[in-house]
């Protein structure tokens, strides 16, 4: 697929753990190891919206478009 999901190092640079994401986000921690791993098929924007209040960055910094991947 050829986006990326950055979740990993956006939660390595602001030091938190994924129970810590999951609880302040309000997502399982299955959804958001889901998510983390780059296995979801969509997010909503209200998902998306919070992990980056939460994380205090910007949407771009979570998602990356790479034509590489691209099939």
């Amino acid at each position: 697929m050829p986006i990326i999901v950055n979740l990993d190092v956006m939660m390595a640079k602001r030091k938190m753990s994924l129970n810590e994401l999951s609880e302040k986000v309000g997502l399982t921690l299955s959804n958001l190891s889901i998510l983390k791993t780059g296995k979801a098929k969509a997010i909503r924007f209200s998902t998306l919206e919070a992990i980056c209040k939460v994380l205090d960055c910007q949407p771009a910094d979570i998602l990356e478009f790479s034509k590489e991947n691209q099939n």
